[in-house]
């Protein structure tokens, strides 16, 4: 559990450091400054994210006991990837075809991709290794180092170019500073084994090409909110899809953490009927958690706007992402909770399938919606090609023979969430800010646990009683609307 809390803590801090990056730089920087991050991201999962997932899936403290040859293969791995990566990627930014980004940009993100891509596989590393404790200080150190450094440069420069570099330097400085931890000296690069740097990106390929295909998709539409637009729209359009895109990303890895490994040993000790039977109700929970979670970010956008986000981002920020929202939600259920389906039958190629059709139905959209004097119509494709992209994997998955949640737990959650929206949508139009947000989560919020525990929506209710254990079973014997709610075998 201390791992969810790092991890959702590292979300916020993340968070905030966009924030205070995008009030110092304006929309016209912040956008030269998300895009590069687009094509930061993109080169990173294109070139190093399958060592990474290969290092979750088969590194191991064990692993690094009693067969140093994996640690090995995988740093090779990552060495080899990189003295690859890198000319290439410097050709394409200096001599390839010309992009919105300058190409100065695009060649520093190219090498930030590296950069990134070195600290999600030493941390990768480490969650393997289930090392909680150095996890948590890496974190904490990269963290610390990008308020002061990344917040800094953007402020004494209001430059993307110096906020990029300094968010390589946190990178980079927090896998320096622990470098003698994260280093096995018992793993030395000639113990590599090619065999086993084959199977790893062959277990990976699929898993990385759908994530890539995806990732076309806001990439794509960031360059043309810039071509169409200009860079100050791309800021906005950017920030809006930034912040609900981690979110939901938050939200969703902290279940998954927990979701897909109790799938994965429900399939490793009872059998394939067993793990169906999970996957399930990892469905229903994912659902039951994600979709209140999207309509309360809608709740709420008025004064999460006048709250956090910088004047010069205000209006556009809630507009767009008002209308990216149902994307983010069908793009989270999809990653966090279908996906497993193929992942346990070890069956990955409808991941790419369904990542295929999002990207060819995101330019379809773009060219059928008419455009706007904003990016509006990028932000409704966008939306409509996640949804194109669930759509396609639920179809996928039918042919898969899986066990499928309970239409009462769906039916139950839409009912709840349309009851958050009716009880505290209305008060969207009244004056935004803190009391109002406040007034509006725990009326929505309330509503919601009330139906999850009367109705114990996805075996949620169940589950929080088994963990709180005796203190709830004491609160229950006190009589009241708790005992009430409270499972009776608990009496």
């Amino acid at each position: 559990m201390s791992v969810v809390l790092t991890f959702l803590i590292n979300t916020i801090f993340n968070l905030i450091v966009g924030l205070i990056v995008a009030k110092f730089l304006g929309p016209a920087e912040y956008g030269k400054f998300a895009l590069s991050i687009a094509v930061m991201t993109f080169g990173q999962t294109l070139a190093f994210e399958w060592i990474r997932l290969s290092a979750v899936r088969f590194y191991s403290e064990r692993a690094r006991i009693d067969a140093p040859n994996i640690r090995a293969t995988l740093d090779s791995a990552f060495v080899r990837a990189a003295l690859l990566y890198l000319p290439v990627a410097l050709a394409l930014a200096f001599l390839g075809p010309a992009f919105s980004l300058p190409r100065d940009l695009f060649a520093l993100a190219c090498v930030a991709a590296m950069a990134n891509g070195l600290f999600d596989y030493q941390t990768a590393l480490v969650r393997a290794r289930f090392d909680d404790r150095l996890y948590i200080r890496v974190i904490v150190t990269k963290n610390l180092l990008a308020l002061v450094v990344t917040t800094g440069a953007a402020w004494a420069t209001g430059s993307a170019r110096a906020a990029l570099i300094a968010g390589m330097t946190t990178l980079l400085g927090s896998v320096f500073l622990w470098r003698g931890r994260l280093t096995d000296k018992s793993a030395g690069l000639k113990q590599s084994d090619p065999r086993l740097a084959r199977h790893y990106a062959g277990y990976a390929a699929p898993i990385v090409a759908a994530i890539v295909l995806y990732q076309l998709i806001p990439l794509a539409n960031r360059d043309l909110a810039a071509r169409f637009f200009g860079f100050a729209e791309t800021g906005r359009f950017a920030l809006s899809y930034d912040l609900g895109q981690r979110a939901v990303m938050a939200i969703g890895s902290a279940l998954d953490v927990l979701l897909f490994q109790i799938a994965v040993r429900a399939h490793d000790v009872h059998g394939a009927e067993t793990a169906r039977d999970q996957i399930a109700r990892n469905i229903a929970i994912v659902f039951a958690v994600l979709a209140p979670a999207c309509v309360g970010i809608w709740i709420v956008l008025p004064s999460i706007e006048i709250l956090i986000v910088p004047q010069a981002f205000r209006g556009p920020f809630a507009h767009f992402l008002g209308l990216m929202l149902p994307g983010l939600f069908c793009f989270g259920l999809a990653q966090f909770s279908i996906n497993a389906i193929f992942q346990l039958a070890r069956k990955t190629l409808p991941l790419i399938a369904a990542a295929l059709a999002a990207c060819v139905a995101d330019p379809v959209f773009i060219l059928v919606l008419p455009r706007g004097t904003d990016a509006s119509s990028l932000a409704i494709a966008q939306s409509l090609a996640f949804g194109v992209g669930l759509a396609t994997l639920l179809v996928f998955a039918s042919f898969n023979a899986p066990q499928w949640p309970r239409l009462r737990d769906l039916a139950l959650t839409l009912i709840a969430c349309a009851g958050m929206a009716a009880l505290a949508g209305p008060m969207r139009a009244l004056r935004p800010g803190l009391a109002l947000m406040l007034t509006q989560m725990f009326f929505a919020g309330s509503f919601y646990v009330l139906i999850v525990a009367s109705f114990d929506v996805a075996g949620l209710r169940t589950a929080f009683v088994e963990k709180a254990g005796p203190a709830a079973e004491r609160l229950s014997r006190k009589g009241g609307l708790f005992k009430i709610l409270l499972p009776l075998r608990l009496g």
